[in-house]
């Protein structure tokens, strides 16, 4: 197993190479922007951990991890046309930097590219490869579609949005881990314990995203602070919130939330944050991170491999519980 930086570096290159900007400019110039703005790249570098964790060369994973950048890559262009969203990774959004139609071809012609990857595998590998990324993007479409309709609602529950985050980005990260696994022909057993491994950790981050988004350093988070407030989106922290809160405060969040104190975003923000470390919701959800994350390195210690290869996602798993990006 290399050290994580390292599969990051070898991912990184392998992408650079392979994503060039060709004719039309006015379709793939964005599809280069994106790509190369950078990231974590989590996905695909639990691809290519999870191929060598099963006895694969890492290299043999890179057109899976790949689709999987792409695939991620394109839910986010179109996620920022939805949210309006000036900001990804502390650059301009496709949509701001060209405009919507952009965006939206774009982001289509990457879906495409993303399952053209897959035709590097043979037969059964494919097979299974398609399989899964089919069933995850599908999910990642319901996921997408409860985040908007919760925006209208005010009696989300707490399952409710667990599952939303679930689909919207676990089930990805869960699929990035089976992925490799598939590449590596791992058995049944071990390709689903992968992926449930990565689905928990997948909500814990989601979780953490949550909470960086009202609490995050600007310059280090590389989206809008607040966004997820100005877009009035029922999170963990606000239902944590609403749940703890006194009558007074309850009130004052819901009006907030629908708009109807004339509040600068700025203000609304700031007030809604105070109301999140009154209520706890802030500490409450910094606990649910860490259990959604326990739950996943549960599962991880009943993985038929050797323990050094367990400490590798030991210490991915806390380093993304304590980020800050």
């Amino acid at each position: 197993m290399l050290p994580i930086d390292s599969y990051r570096e070898v991912f990184t290159a392998f992408l650079q190479d392979k994503i060039q900007t060709k004719e039309p400019k006015s379709l793939y110039a964005p599809i280069t922007y994106i790509l190369k703005l950078g990231g974590k790249r989590l996905r695909p570098v639990l691809t290519l951990m999870s191929a060598e964790i099963f006895g694969a060369n890492h290299k043999e994973a890179l057109n899976a991890a790949l689709a999987v950048e792409v695939f991620h890559n394109f839910s986010l262009v179109h996620d920022d046309i939805m949210d309006d969203a000036p900001l990804r990774r502390g650059e301009e959004t496709v949509h701001e930097k060209w405009n919507l139609n952009t965006g939206i071809l774009s982001g289509d012609a990457m879906l495409i590219q993303a399952y053209q990857l897959f035709e590097n595998y043979e037969n059964d590998t494919f097979r299974g490869l398609a399989q899964i990324f089919s069933k995850t993007a599908l999910e990642v479409c319901e996921g997408q579609q409860y985040d908007v309709d919760f925006e209208e609602r005010n009696d989300v529950t707490e399952e409710e949005y667990l599952k939303m985050i679930e689909y919207k980005t676990a089930v990805l990260v869960g699929a990035a881990m089976k992925m490799g696994a598939l590449v590596a022909d791992a058995s049944e057993t071990d390709a689903q314990k992968i992926y449930d491994f990565g689905r928990l950790l997948g909500i814990a981050f989601q979780l953490q995203d949550d909470y960086l988004d009202a609490f995050g350093d600007p310059e280090t988070f590389g989206k809008q602070v607040g966004g997820d407030i100005i877009e009035n989106k029922k999170t963990y922290l606000y239902l944590k919130a609403i749940e703890n809160a006194t009558k007074e405060d309850k009130e004052q969040l819901m009006t907030m939330f629908a708009n109807k104190n004339g509040l600068s975003n700025d203000s609304k923000i700031e007030l809604t944050k105070e109301i999140f470390v009154k209520t706890g919701a802030s500490e409450l959800t910094k606990k649910a991170i860490k259990e959604y994350t326990q739950k996943a390195l549960d599962l991880l210690n009943t993985l038929g491999v050797s323990s050094d290869k367990k400490q590798v996602l030991v210490d991915l798993s806390e380093g993304l519980m304590y980020r800050t990006v």
